[in-house]
C-alpha cells in the first residue's frame, strides 16, 4: 500500500528529540501514534529520537512549541524545516537490474487519480494489505463489486522492499552538513546522484543540508566522509548513526525491520 503523498505546500520538519534514558520508550510510542509523523528512528546511542513531522501549512506547530517542551522527559528539541528535496528514499535503487530489465518490469502508467473512496480503501488496507475485497467491502459498508473494481483501477506498486541488511548495507547514517549558500545546490545535487545516498534535503537551521546514507560498514562511512564529502569541499559535518527504525509509512508500528528502512530494489 502506498502512503499518501504530502501536499507540496505543507511544511516537513526533521526533528531531533533528546529524552531522559528511562523515558525513551514512552516518548517514542506517543510520537509513533501520531498521524502527522510518518518516520521515526532511534539513534545508535539510544538517547535521541529522529522523526519527520508533516507540520502542515502553519509553521507554528503545537507539537514543537507546546507539547514537547512541556514534556518533562524531553530535554531538548531541534526542528529543521525542509526547504528543497534533492532525493528521497523512494527514488533509491540497488541497480541490480539493467535498464532493459527495468523497462520490461515497469507497469504502464495509469491516469486514474485517487478519490475519497480510494483513500478509504488505502487507509483500510494499511494495517494488512492482504485483505480480500469482501473483507474490505464489509468494513467500508460498500458493495463488494465496487471495492473490487476500485482495487483493480488503483495504480500498481512496481517496487520490492527488502531489508538493506540483506543487501550487505549494515550502516544507516544521517549526515548534517553546514555549507555556504553558494555551494549548497552544487553539493546537494552531486550527493543526490551517489549510489549510497537515499536522501538529500536542504533545511533551515545551522546545518543546512541533510544527507542519509546506507553503507556496508563503518569503514565505508569513514571513506564516504573523507573521500566523497571531502572532494566536494565539505568541511563541516555531523554524523549520527541510526540504531533502529520505529515507524515507516504504510507499515504497522512495530513491524519495521530493525536498524533500517526498507529499501526498494530495481
Amino acid at each position: 500500500v502506498i502512503a499518501p503523498q504530502l501536499d507540496p505546500y505543507e511544511a516537513v520538519m526533521l526533528l531531533r528529540i533528546r529524552v531522559l534514558r528511562g523515558s525513551l520508550d514512552a516518548v517514542t510510542k506517543a510520537l509513533a501514534e501520531r498521524d502527522d509523523i510518518p518516520f521515526i528512528d532511534l539513534t545508535a546511542g539510544g538517547d535521541e529520537i529522529l522523526a519527520v513531522l508533516a507540520s502542515g501549512k502553519d509553521p507554528r506547530n503545537r507539537l514543537i512549541f507546546r507539547q514537547l517542551p512541556a514534556t518533562r522527559a524531553v530535554t531538548s528539541v531541534e526542528a529543521q524545516t525542509a526547504m528543497h528535496v534533492y532525493a528521497d528514499a523512494s527514488a533509491w535503487r540497488l541497480d541490480a537490474l539493467s535498464a532493459a530489465e527495468r523497462r520490461e518490469l515497469t507497469a504502464p502508467v495509469r491516469s486514474h487519480a485517487p478519490d475519497g473512496l480510494d483513500r478509504e480503501i488505502l487507509a483500510t488496507l494499511a494495517p494488512d494489505a492482504r485483505q480480500s475485497a469482501a473483507a474490505l467491502a464489509a468494513k467500508l459498508g460498500r458493495p463488494e463489486s465496487t471495492v473490487r473494481r476500485r482495487l483493480t483501477a488503483l495504480p500498481p506498486v512496481t517496487q520490492t522492499y527488502v531489508d538493506p541488511h540483506r543487501l550487505g548495507l549494515l550502516v544507516d547514517a544521517n549526515l548534517y552538513l553546514r555549507l555556504p549558500p553558494a555551494e549548497l545546490h552544487r553539493v546537494g545535487a552531486a550527493l543526490a546522484a551517489h549510489p549510497a545516498v537515499h536522501g538529500v534535503l536542504s533545511t533551515t537551521g545551522r546545518a543546512n543540508l541533510h544527507v542519509a546514507v546506507w553503507l556496508p560498514n563503518l569503514e565505508g562511512l569513514h571513506r564516504f566522509i573523507t573521500g566523497e564529502l571531502a572532494a566536494l569541499g565539505v568541511t563541516d559535518v555531523e554524523t549520527v548513526l541510526v540504531g533502529r527504525a520505529i515507524k515507516r509509512p504504510g507499515q504497522p508500528i512495530g513491524s519495521v525491520i530493525p536498524r533500517s528502512a526498507r529499501a526498494p530494489v530495481g
